[in-house]
Parts: C-alpha cells; structure tokens; sequence
C-alpha cells in the first residue's frame, strides 16, 4: 500500500487563492484519485491520495492550496469511500 501521495505535476493552472473550487474524488481499494475545476469548470489538477489517515490530509491540504473548497463530490462504491 502507497504511503505518500503519488507526485504527478500539476497540469492545469492554480486557482486564485480566494477562489472557490469543486472537489471530486473517486474512490479506490489503496488509492482516491481527485480533481479539482473552477466553479465555471476549468480543471485545475487531478491527483492520487493513499486511502490513510495521512493521505486524506494530504488530500484536503491540496484542494485548499489551490482555494476555497466550495461543494465536494465522493463516487461510493461499497466500502472505499469509508474511512480505515
């Protein structure tokens, strides 16, 4: 099991810090992939998180980087979206 966030480089552009941003994640066995777009819908990066304690602060920590988190979307899909 990953026990850092994977690096990926961000592929879009930073939103202005006072900004609101969507989250949504879709969630994995080991790993929650994120996104992150404007509130009129430009992505600003996407990026994989370990299913951990760390990981969901690691998470959090990088959405509100790039803003404030306006609405936050989570795929369920049995028991993945739950915390460990």
């Amino acid at each position: 099991m990953p026990s850092m966030t994977q690096h990926t480089p961000s592929r879009h552009h930073a939103a202005d810090s006072s900004e609101e941003v969507v989250l949504g994640i879709d969630t994995h066995k080991d790993i929650h992939v994120a996104a992150l777009i404007t509130t009129t819908g430009v992505l600003l990066d996407t990026r994989g998180f370990p299913t951990t304690r760390e990981g969901y602060r690691q998470l959090l920590s990088w959405a509100r980087a790039f803003g404030q988190v306006r609405w936050a979307g989570v795929e369920c899909t049995g028991s993945y979206g739950a915390p460990h």
